[in-house]
C-alpha cells in the first residue's frame, strides 16, 4: 500500500503544478450522483483510487472494520456476512464495481437506515489525501467520544471535495437473529399515517417502503429485525401478511440498489422531509424510512417549486437522477446551502484545498 499510496500523492502533486483539477475516481457506479465535474481550464487528472485495496484490521469482537479506499464494497460485505455481522446502514451499490471509498464518499444509505441510522453514524476514523500530497488522519479505530471537530465523519457524503478518502474505519452491527417482512394494501396517505403511528411503539422496525401499485392502491411493506421474541410480539401486533424471506430479500436488495420498475423513470427527486408530512402530490411516488425519504418522479415541474415543496415540509430536495433531455437547475442538483452554511463550507474547502483541486463542483455548484 505504502508504494501505492506515495505514487498517488506524487500525481496529487503533478496536478496541482499543471494546474489541473483531479477527478477522483473509484468503482464509477455512482458518477450520476451529485453536479457535474466542473472543468476550471486545464484537462482534468483522474485519481484512480482502486489501487488501494484490502481490508486492513478486522477483529469480529471489536465490532469495527478498517478497509482501503479501493476495497470493493462487495467484498467487505461478505468479510462481514462470514462472521453474521454487517454494516446496519444498508449502503447502495449500484454496481458491482462499488467500493468502499465512494460508499463513505457518497454518502448514501439504504433501507436499514430507518432503524440503525445513517451511514455517517458508522465512520469512526478516515485517512485523506490532501491538495499538498500529505495523508491526514482522523478519528479511529474505537468507539469513543473524541474532543473537536470530527473530521472523518464530515468526510462522509462530501463527493470527494475536500481530498481523496484512502483509508477508512467504519462500525459493524451483528445481523438480527430473525428477519421478517410483513405487507399491507394502503393507499399512499393511510401507509403514511400508518408507519408515523409506529414511531411511538417499541417495535423492532428496521425498514420500511411503499410503493403504488396503479389506480388507487398501494403496497406499504415493512422489516422486522431482532430477538426471534421480539419480531414475533411485534408481527402479531401489526398483523398483515406475512412475505415469503426469499421474496422480502430480493424486494429489500431491489429496492436499495434501485431495480425496482419506479426507479427507471427520470428525473428522480429525492425529498428528506419531517416525519408525519403528507403527500406531497408533485407527482409519480414512493418513499422509505417510514416516511421521511420520498422519491418523486417530478415530470414538468421546475426546480424551485419541488424545493419549496421539500421546505414547507421541514426539509430539502435532491435531484438523484436527472433527466439527460433536460437541463440541470442553474444552482445544482442539491438543496442551495443558506449563507451560513456556505460560509463554513468555503472555509473548510480553503483548508483542505486551497486551490479547488478536488472534483470541482460535484458537491456545491461553483466550490
Amino acid at each position: 500500500m505504502e508504494y501505492d499510496l506515495t505514487d498517488l500523492s506524487h500525481q496529487v502533486l503533478a496536478a496541482r503544478g499543471g494546474f489541473r483539477p483531479v477527478l477522483i475516481r473509484g468503482g464509477g457506479t455512482k458518477s450520476f450522483y451529485g453536479n457535474p465535474f466542473e472543468q476550471t481550464g486545464n484537462a482534468p487528472y483522474t485519481l484512480d483510487m482502486r489501487v488501494l485495496r484490502g481490508i486492513v484490521n478486522y477483529q469480529p469482537s471489536e465490532l469495527v472494520v478498517t478497509a482501503r479506499a479501493g476495497t470493493p464494497l462487495q467484498e467487505l460485505i461478505d468479510t462481514l456476512d462470514a462472521s453474521d455481522q454487517m454494516l446496519a446502514f444498508d449502503p447502495p451499490s449500484f454496481g458491482p464495481q462499488a467500493t468502499v471509498g465512494g460508499c463513505v464518499a457518497s454518502g448514501l444509505s439504504g433501507p436499514g437506515r430507518q432503524g440503525a441510522g445513517s451511514l455517517r453514524d458508522f465512520v469512526l476514523g478516515a485517512h485523506l489525501l490532501d491538495a499538498q500530497g500529505r495523508v491526514m488522519r482522523f478519528g479511529g479505530e474505537v468507539m469513543k467520544n473524541v474532543a473537536g471537530y470530527d473530521v472523518s465523519r464530515l468526510l462522509a457524503g462530501s463527493l470527494g471535495m475536500f481530498g481523496a478518502i484512502v483509508q477508512v474505519s467504519l462500525k459493524v452491527a451483528p445481523k438480527p437473529v430473525r428477519t421478517r417482512t410483513i405487507e399491507f394494501d394502503l393507499d399512499e396517505a393511510a401507509a403514511l399515517e400508518f408507519c408515523h403511528g409506529l414511531r411511538a411503539q417499541p417495535l423492532p422496525v428496521s425498514a420500511s417502503a411503499w410503493e403504488h401499485l396503479g389506480g388507487q392502491t398501494g403496497r406499504l411493506r415493512i422489516r422486522l429485525g431482532g430477538a426471534s421474541a421480539a419480531v414475533d410480539s411485534a408481527r402479531a401486533r401489526l398483523g398483515g401478511n406475512l412475505v415469503n424471506d426469499d421474496e422480502a430479500g430480493r424486494y429489500w436488495a431491489d429496492l436499495r440498489e434501485q431495480r425496482l420498475p419506479f426507479f427507471g423513470q427520470t428525473p428522480l427527486w429525492r425529498l428528506a422531509v419531517e416525519p408525519g408530512s403528507p403527500v406531497l402530490g408533485l407527482g409519480p411516488s414512493m418513499f422509505e424510512w417510514g416516511g421521511t425519504q420520498r422519491w418523486i418522479v417530478a415530470q414538468g415541474i421546475d426546480a424551485n417549486s419541488i424545493r419549496q415543496a421539500a421546505r414547507s415540509a421541514g426539509g430539502h430536495a435532491t435531484l438523484f437522477r436527472p433527466d439527460p433531455a433536460q437541463p440541470l437547475p442553474s444552482d445544482g442538483v442539491f438543496e442551495p446551502l443558506a449563507p451560513a452554511v456556505s460560509a463554513i463550507v468555503r472555509r473548510l474547502k480553503q483548508e483542505f484545498d486551497p486551490q479547488g483541486l478536488f472534483n470541482p463542483g460535484r458537491l456545491v455548484a461553483g466550490i
